[in-house]
């Protein structure tokens, strides 16, 4: 059967195109040697258990453990009767030993024991019998509840000391956040979740990383080995920009083009190909885009990304719970500064917070392309001022992130207006009060020959005690110009002054020169 890149659940490498796990945690084997207990975390569907299933079988495999994955996934229902819970994970990992282990490494039967230790009692008894030390991957473990959790982690803790004659060598906990967050999982304050207790024998947290661009190079390879297709260097690249290597994403794109768009086996995919590809991803709301889209509602998310999508500064301490927080859900980079994690997120962030203003656009898209198939920028904008002095103030009193509510109602507009005939680009200026945009518009010359044509607008918000951001605004757009090579752009200036003048009077659209004497034009709104 032949391979494919897959976005549905764990990888099977006779099945599909796999990043092999040792290089994805290369330091596991160590720790596993070390008898450590140790935590794995990454964000969803970034190949948590294709990794860990991997590893499981590697380590089994060489005859030193018996090594084990098994997902907690369904205790969940048990909620706080922790009895419950743990026959269900005794029953997971029973069901997972008779497949992945041989007959003489699998556990015995399970000894009766009292509620409050059944797993302690039962993982006894079978590291008493198991030729080997036992490795167990708990995967899921945050889907365990309250009370559940807590006994679980504390009976593993408990017998810690006794590995590994009496107890399983090394225990991995996997889930989608670090073990810190165990503690408001549990019913814990979340406001005292400095302690990693009741787990504090882990001797390292590690986290999945997204693909490297060697990596992406490695996965659409063996696409191309095994049907010949190539991607070209641009599309690869394209690939990891869009991206950032988010796992998920890097395997959506490609299929989204081999499969769902269809490009040719006879030729290659190119960077085009990916933006289409993107577009697609984004229209269709793909359950790992729409799961992305649910977190949005969470106050802990908002506190973060409101001021990111405003581009004011974003006042977290570096050890911010709720920073950590939105950083294990994978919605922010890893690293400094505080940033979306990769365009396509910057993209399905916007449109969802927006969604509600391109509802409510009346107007026909088609009457933005130019006779000679260009887009038409500067009727986008005057319908925009239109738009916003009918509508403006309604809308942005409605939207989730009222800290960012201007700039959403011109980006929802923006995108309506644009409806597939080309793409948006965002850029969140942190802490510099400004949201970058690129309009990309693909046109034909009456020869035929494609080109693209670029748009820039920067957006910027007075807001209370601040002075006119207009100085500010044109060093910036000059600066934005450069970078993205073009000689014109659009400044935008919403006042969000409580004393404004009314949205009638302060709307207008005038054409002035920028310091790199470039033309603008500047729509005050």
């Amino acid at each position: 059967m032949a391979r494919s890149f897959n976005t549905a659940g764990p990888n099977r490498p006779d099945l599909n195109y796999t990043i092999p796990a040792l290089s994805r945690l290369p330091e596991a084997p160590a720790l596993v040697e070390q008898m450590g207990y140790f935590v794995v975390h990454a964000p969803r569907q970034t190949g948590k258990t294709t990794a860990l299933r991997a590893l499981a079988a590697e380590l089994t495999a060489a005859g030193s453990h018996a090594a084990l994955h098994f997902s907690c996934e369904t205790g969940q229902v048990a909620e706080d009767d922790y009895a419950a819970a743990q026959r269900a994970i005794l029953l997971q990992i029973r069901t997972e030993a008779e497949t992945a282990l041989p007959a003489a490494l699998r556990p015995p039967a399970w000894p009766e024991a009292a509620g409050e230790g059944l797993l302690t009692v039962g993982l006894t008894a079978w590291a008493r019998v198991c030729p080997r030390p036992i490795v167990l991957f708990f995967d899921e473990i945050d889907a365990l509840r309250g009370q559940s959790l807590i006994s679980v982690l504390r009976q593993l803790r408990s017998s810690y000391s006794r590995r590994p004659d009496d107890f399983p060598a090394s225990v991995v906990l996997c889930g989608l956040r670090d073990v810190r967050e165990y503690r408001l999982a549990s019913g814990g304050d979340p406001a005292r979740l400095g302690t990693s207790s009741p787990f504090n024998i882990k001797v390292e947290s590690l986290r999945l990383g997204d693909f490297t661009p060697g990596e992406v190079r490695e996965l659409y390879g063996q696409h191309t080995a095994d049907t010949g297709q190539e991607f070209t260097g641009g599309a690869m690249e394209r690939a990891f920009e869009l991206t950032v290597g988010q796992p998920w994403l890097v395997n959506a794109l490609a299929r989204e083009v081999v499969d769902k768009i269809g490009v040719p086996r006879t030729e290659p995919v190119t960077a085009e190909h990916m933006d289409q590809a993107k577009e697609r991803l984004i229209l269709a709301r793909a359950t790992h885009l729409d799961s992305l889209a649910a977190r949005l509602a969470d106050p802990r998310v908002r506190r973060v990304l409101e001021p990111v999508l405003a581009g004011t500064v974003v006042n977290l301490d570096a050890y911010d719970d709720d920073l950590t927080y939105v950083r294990d859900l994978g919605l922010i980079a890893q690293n400094n500064p505080v940033r979306v994690a990769n365009p396509i997120y910057r993209e399905v962030i916007a449109r969802v917070l927006a969604d509600g203003v391109e509802a409510v656009v009346l107007a026909d898209p088609r009457t933005f392309v130019l006779a000679d198939g260009r887009f038409d920028m500067d009727r986008m904008i005057h319908e925009f001022a239109d738009f916003w002095m009918e509508n403006g103030e309604i809308l942005a009193a409605g939207r989730r992130y009222p800290e960012a509510a201007a700039q959403l109602v011109f980006m929802g507009f923006l995108q309506r207006v644009v409806n597939g005939g080309g793409y948006v680009g965002r850029e969140y200026g942190i802490g510099r009060g400004r949201i970058d945009l690129l309009v990309r518009w693909p046109w034909r010359t009456p020869e035929g020959k494609r080109h693209w044509q670029r748009e820039a607008v920067e957006l910027k918000v007075r807001r209370e005690h601040q002075a006119d951001p207009l100085p500010a605004g044109l060093r910036q757009l000059d600066g934005y110009l450069d970078r993205t090579g073009l000689d014109h752009g659009v400044l935008v200036v919403f006042d969000s002054r409580p004393g404004a003048p009314p949205i009638t009077e302060r709307t207008t659209i005038t054409a002035i020169t920028s310091p790199g004497g470039r033309p603008v034009t500047l729509l005050r709104a």
